[in-house]
């Protein structure tokens, strides 16, 4: 039963990071309703950002977070300006290609930039594990944990309460009734861009923290895909919620089921999840069902 429980909560904790990067995700999709596939690119970048940031500039930890925030932000105005905005009005398939065209663009940078080569993160977080009492979370992912829950809050505070989260539920509903409202669609546009990269590169640094960086690390935006899909495209909190179960079902399926098939089935489970959930409920535990008539 102890093994179960510390099983448990270090998948909370996991999950509560897979939540934070699929905040980027959904952050964009529910303003603009572009799935970005380059998010996982995102948050590699800002990784490596950060790491510069901290082992060649040698700024502390703070005024990295600050400079890889600002360079997230002007990451999203630039690939909103000069990429998306031409093809606003173009099919949706178009705009996914487009984006998985960027990610490959960024990586080739990165690839250039920083080479290939694994790379050990500083320590930014206290070594020390988080001891529950009933169950011990790692340092890197407890602060995972910490930033999910706190960037939820952030964000979801600012969708409900702030005119710019106002304007951006308006356009996320109809952007010709936001535009005769007078509201600025682009500009929501770009900010959704911004907030999205924000999430990212967050993620990006918990995750190099923990098991250090590369420019393939950015593969983990595709598992956080089955957490976007199952919590809706378009739901903060559902983001986060489906995040949790993603990462208890992946560390369950770790403890009973890999030593049943020799390993590899914690890797495939969000996967085989994904598959169940497109074909059961397509549009996630929260996601908004729409109708159209013929």
């Amino acid at each position: 039963m102890d093994i179960l429980i510390q099983v448990i909560v270090t998948g909370l904790a996991t999950g509560g990071l897979y939540g934070l990067i699929a905040l980027g995700f959904v952050l964009i999709y529910k303003a603009t309703s572009v799935l970005n596939l380059a998010m996982g690119d995102f948050m590699t970048l800002g990784a490596f950002v950060c790491f510069t940031m901290l082992t060649q500039v040698k700024v502390p930890f703070y005024l990295a977070l600050l400079l890889t925030l600002v360079a997230a932000i002007v990451l999203g105005i630039a690939v909103e300006r000069i990429i998306l905005r031409p093809l606003i009005g173009e099919p949706v398939i178009s705009v996914i290609m487009v984006t998985i065209g960027l990610g490959i663009i960024l990586k080739g940078g990165m690839y250039i930039i920083w080479t290939p080569i694994f790379r050990s993160f500083p320590q930014i977080f206290p070594p020390k594990p988080f001891n529950l009492g009933f169950a011990i979370v790692p340092s890197g992912l407890w602060w995972g944990f910490v930033f999910a829950i706190i960037g939820t809050i952030a964000f979801l505070l600012i969708f409900k309460f702030s005119r710019t989260g106002v304007a951006m539920r308006a356009v996320a509903s109809d952007q010709q009734a936001a535009l005769s409202m007078g509201i600025s669609v682009r500009w929501v546009f770009a900010l959704a861009w911004c907030f999205g990269a924000m999430a990212a590169v967050i993620g990006g640094i918990v995750i190099g923290n923990i098991s250090g960086i590369s420019v393939y690390m950015g593969d983990i935006g595709l598992k956080v895909l089955a957490v976007i899909i199952l919590g809706g495209l378009d739901s903060i909190g559902g983001a986060i919620l489906a995040g949790f179960i993603i990462g208890v079902l992946e560390n369950l399926t770790g403890l009973y089921i890999d030593p049943l098939v020799g390993g590899g089935a914690k890797d495939v489970a969000p996967f085989f999840i994904l598959v169940l959930i497109l074909m059961i409920r397509p549009y996630g535990l929260f996601g908004k069902e729409l109708i159209e008539r013929v």
